[in-house]
């Protein structure tokens, strides 16, 4: 029982601890913008810049790396989606038509794509590395 539990406890951090990062990186780099932008035209745009979505992802890549190069595959492409669904959900619930389960999907299979793909050529590159030999 001991045994297992100890096996147990690393694969649950490599889940939680990206998922909480995931949570909270969100909360820093888009929580706080919760407003529209009203263009001269009339149109609209935002809550969110360029700028804030691509520092989110940018901070997001030394989890998956943490996990994905530990070989906590399912924690590297489980922990980063499940944080952001989740954050996506809590930020986004406030809307009345309902439409924000939609973009919760779609956060959810986006990052869940990006990051399976991303672990796939982390654990690519780790197992070469690995060898130590050259081809050459």
């Amino acid at each position: 029982m001991r045994q297992r539990l100890l096996t147990f406890v690393p694969q649950l951090s490599a889940v939680l601890v990206p998922a909480v990062l995931a949570a909270g990186l969100w909360a820093a780099w888009l929580g706080w913008d919760q407003h529209r932008d009203v263009h001269p035209d009339g149109s609209t745009t935002g809550p969110y810049e360029a700028w804030q979505v691509i520092g989110l992802v940018l901070t997001l890549l030394p989890p998956v790396y943490w996990a994905a190069s530990r070989r906590y595959f399912v924690g590297a492409v489980a922990g980063v989606p499940l944080g952001l669904t989740v954050a996506a959900a809590y930020d986004w619930s406030d809307d009345a038509s309902g439409l924000f389960v939609i973009g919760v999907g779609l956060v959810l299979l986006g990052s869940l794509a990006v990051t399976a793909g991303l672990s796939a050529v982390i654990a690519a590159v780790k197992r070469d590395g690995s060898r130590g030999g050259s081809t050459a």
